[in-house]
């Protein structure tokens, strides 16, 4: 598929609730820790990266890595794998994105940013890991 015939779109990962004092970040193509951030008493943290999306919808992009055919999604690193290595985790969250709207893809080939909200914190008080559902998913104005 060429360049041409993609679109760029804006997101946004809002880990809401994460773990205080744990550092998160994106996974780069090389696999290294990219916009590294930690929440000092659990407020929320923010992500942002763009995709590129063709039809199908098949998405590309440097944060995006792929599972089989079609599952396309997105690695936040955490603790030890954000680079952390005082900390007592080493864990990554695999937010998917493959299966946003193609309505709200189209929408925010228009503009905007397509945020998906997530939950940083495991039932048992720890990070988050594995994959880790959306709560919600929407379109915000730059």
């Amino acid at each position: 598929m060429k360049r041409a015939d993609t679109a760029e779109i804006a997101m946004r990962i809002i880990i809401d609730r994460p773990v205080p004092g744990v550092w998160h970040s994106l996974q780069s193509r090389d696999g290294t820790p990219l916009d590294l951030q930690r929440s000092g008493d659990g407020e929320p943290l923010a992500l942002d990266f763009a995709v590129r999306v063709g039809p199908g919808p098949k998405f590309f992009g440097d944060q995006v890595r792929r599972e089989g055919p079609s599952r396309r999604f997105v690695y936040v690193r955490v603790g030890q794998a954000a680079g952390d290595h005082a900390s007592p985790w080493s864990r990554r969250m695999k937010i998917d994105i493959h299966d946003i709207d193609p309505a709200l893809l189209a929408r925010a080939a228009g503009g905007g940013i397509i945020v998906t909200t997530i939950c940083g914190t495991a039932k048992d008080g720890s990070p988050a890991c594995a994959t880790v559902p959306a709560l919600r998913r929407e379109l915000v104005d730059r």
